[in-house]
């Protein structure tokens, strides 16, 4: 009898704490729902999306370039790569080769417009740190050939305090020809400690011997 009674009681519990908090509950379910499905949603769209940027892409790199007509068909899948699915893995390594092609090319504006398009894509929250970092220290390789130094440092300005050595160099470089050589032994001093291989601490030990300080 104490057990129906017990049983009984804490059914009236549950339909008071539900009568009571009916509303609360009912909106945080519908949240639940809500999140869930956009979680299945969008998983599955960027799956769809990988697919057919997949395809975009191979279609792409095997262009034969050297005809007028297979430049045309070339430039028209690199386009719909980027304006269709910039946020697929396939873009970004689309938009690096892009950029790296140009700049062996000498084509250096070129370069570094892909480049920034990279910066772009890759860029604050949900972005890709190391697709951005790779296109920011290449637009400020390109931008220290250019003699735009300010720009070239601002490139840089967003891995400033990173534990990579060559940013550390590369923002030394671009420093020295601004004659802001104690900044400038600062960030090769920094370098040096974190290379590992001699050769890279002696080719900055040998900048760090040249400043005029």
């Amino acid at each position: 009898m104490n057990e129906v009674y017990e049983h009984n009681a804490g059914l009236a519990s549950v339909r008071n704490f539900y009568e009571k908090y009916r509303n609360y509950i009912l909106v945080l379910t519908a949240i639940l729902i809500i999140a869930v499905s956009s979680f299945i949603i969008l998983n599955q769209l960027s799956k769809v999306n990988n697919e057919k940027a997949a395809k975009i892409y191979n279609d792409w790199i095997a262009q034969e370039i050297e005809t007028e007509e297979g430049q045309m068909l070339s430039d028209q899948l690199f386009n719909e790569l980027v304006d269709s699915y910039k946020n697929t893995g396939y873009t970004k390594v689309a938009l690096l080769n892009q950029a790296s092609s140009y700049a062996r090319l000498g084509e250096l504006t070129k370069s570094l417009e892909f480049f920034k398009l990279l910066i772009d894509i890759t860029d604050g929250i949900g972005g890709n740190d190391l697709f951005n970092k790779i296109a920011r220290v290449n637009a400020a390789r390109l931008l220290y050939v250019d003699k735009n130094y300010d720009s070239a440092l601002q490139m840089l300005e967003k891995y400033s305090s990173s534990s990579s050595p060559m940013i550390h160099e590369l923002s030394g470089d671009i420093l020295n020809k601004q004659e802001k050589n104690q900044l400038a032994k600062e960030q090769y001093l920094l370098a040096k400690e974190q290379y590992s291989d001699e050769t890279s601490i002696l080719i900055v030990a040998m900048k760090i011997s040249n400043l005029s300080l």
